[in-house]
């Protein structure tokens, strides 16, 4: 069974650390980046399944981040997060071909539920990654 890998990109500290403690439990390899910039790198050096970013980061957005991940052909699925959206910038969101977009405080539940139809839509994986283990 593949093990799928979720990077969390947050200029956040304490959200990543949150976000990711929601994750690896539920059998996720969870890898934290801290900007745009390390979440490129990231991807450029590691299999990376789906990408979750803020959209409000300082060097590299996460909207910019999206863009150049599509501009080198990174296809997996990819979530932004913010607390303020507007319809513009939702529309360059879609253009930018993102997964989703949800608004920050999102909910454990939506977010889960998010990225189990991401990663379902985009491998055909199971709808629950919950109870897998990361040892199997």
């Amino acid at each position: 069974m593949v093990i799928p890998s979720l990077l969390i990109t947050d200029d956040d500290a304490a959200l990543r650390e949150t976000l990711g403690g929601i994750f690896q439990p539920r059998g996720f390899r969870v890898l934290l980046a801290g900007d745009g910039e390390e979440a490129l790198r990231i991807v450029g050096s590691e299999e990376i399944h789906l990408v979750l970013l803020d959209i409000h980061m300082p060097r590299l957005s996460g909207l910019e981040t999206l863009r150049r991940l599509r501009e080198n052909q990174f296809r997996s699925p990819c979530i932004l997060l913010s607390a303020r959206w507007d319809d513009a910038l939702r529309e360059q969101a879609r253009l930018a071909e993102a997964f989703s977009v949800l608004s920050k405080p999102v909910s454990r539940m939506q977010l889960t539920m998010t990225v189990d139809h991401a990663l379902q839509r985009a491998y055909g994986w199971p709808a629950t990654w919950e109870g897998q283990r990361t040892d199997e």
